[in-house]
């Protein structure tokens, strides 16, 4: 990889790396304010709460109720969580053209949510100790992209 784009939250240049970008993805014909609402409504069973976390006023706040404990709680998250958040971020890119664009004038860059409260979906902090799931699916989806 010819370089590493650090990004963390949904400002500067790379903001719509962020769940927190705010920008309207359509899944399954219902409209998400963001991926993270989409990404944290998938947590549980409830429709009913899928909504509430849905019609949440903030990607912030989504994610609140996304860490509810909750008896409809999938208990196969663990085994599903990446390939919703594929399914988050795939829907962003191809859904908005500006936002695919910056995407892939990436080149071959490696991307890396900077984050150091997050070892999974970001790299716990420039120590590389993280997993960094988020960069590596922006850059699945654009390699996806690419084709």
């Amino acid at each position: 990889m010819a370089n590493t784009i650090y990004f963390c939250d949904a400002t500067g240049p790379y903001a719509a790396f962020s769940n927190y970008f705010e920008r309207t993805i359509t899944i399954e014909g219902k409209d998400w304010p963001s991926s993270e609402h989409f990404f944290q409504a998938q947590k549980f069973t409830s429709l009913d709460y899928q909504e509430e976390i849905r019609k949440a006023p903030s990607p912030g706040q989504s994610k609140v109720l996304g860490y509810a404990k909750r008896p409809d709680f999938r208990s196969d998250w663990g085994s599903v969580k990446d390939n919703i958040m594929k399914k988050g971020v795939l829907a962003k890119f191809t859904q908005h053209e500006d936002l695919k664009k910056i995407l892939l004038e990436t080149g071959d860059a490696e991307i890396v949510e900077d984050n150091k409260d997050d070892a999974y979906w970001g790299n716990g902090g420039r120590d590389g100790k993280g997993l960094n799931k988020l960069g590596v699916i922006l850059m699945e989806v654009r390699k996806e992209l690419k084709k």
